[in-house]
């Protein structure tokens, strides 16, 4: 794993107190939640961003003749091929 950058960000009160309830309950520090958090934040944008654009080669392809053509030859998989 890489070391990452520090960074600084300013939270309301209200924010802090719940997020260091949070950080508490779990048994870490401020930190490290709003580390955690903005790790599974990142995974899962990269995610929709990898959903959304395979989603527009598929549409893409399946528009297109020769997209259509290569499925139609690749054919249907089968439960028992292996």
């Amino acid at each position: 794993m890489q070391m990452g950058v520090p960074i600084s960000i300013r939270l309301d009160d209200d924010v802090r107190d719940e997020l260091e309830a949070q950080a508490r309950s779990r048994g870490i520090g401020l930190a490290t939640l709003l580390r955690d958090l903005a790790t599974d934040a990142a995974r899962q944008a990269r995610r929709t961003r990898i959903r959304q654009a395979s989603a527009a080669i598929g549409a893409h392809v399946a528009a297109s003749a020769e997209g259509q053509a290569f499925y139609e030859a690749w054919g249907t998989p089968r439960a028992d091929a292996g």
